[in-house]
């Protein structure tokens, strides 16, 4: 199977997701179409991926001027969702205004393996602690 995917080059891309969609039976296609729309999603709110350990990896999320109350976390069909909406207040008239304050939702595909373990949200940090879940018998196991 290698040999016949090395033939293809980036401009070939769409002609080998066109065959692989032709003859797959059971591909969800909004599985497919996530690889497809990654560059649609805004890079707003900014934030880090850190990998704490081999099991453990952290979320931060930066949400400057968002409250506790206006923000969501929520997982479903295999994704991590992170929305704000915020709140309708009167305009006021600023001299210059940099910090980003719209209402957003984000979604990252989670692997099979992996479950969120803890949400905090404290001084404008959303942390979102993620764990891989291990199988009883991949476990470390002492014996003497």
């Amino acid at each position: 199977m290698m040999g016949n995917l090395s033939r293809y080059r980036s401009s070939d891309l769409p002609e080998l997701m066109d065959k692989i969609m032709k003859n797959s039976i059971g591909i969800n296609d909004d599985y497919l179409d996530r690889f497809f729309n990654i560059t649609t999603q805004t890079n707003y709110p900014p934030y880090n991926l850190v990998q704490v350990s081999n099991e453990l990896s952290r979320l931060e999320i930066a949400l400057a001027g968002f409250k506790q109350k206006e923000v969501k976390v929520y997982t479903e069909y295999g994704k991590l969702y992170v929305t704000g909406e915020k709140e309708e207040k009167e305009e006021s008239e600023y001299v210059h205004k940099g910090l980003a304050q719209r209402s957003f939702e984000r979604a990252w595909t989670l692997s099979d393996d992996t479950e969120v373990r803890d949400v905090s949200f404290e001084d404008g940090l959303l942390t979102v602690e993620l764990g891989k879940i291990i199988p009883e018998h991949h476990t470390r196991k002492e014996f003497l």
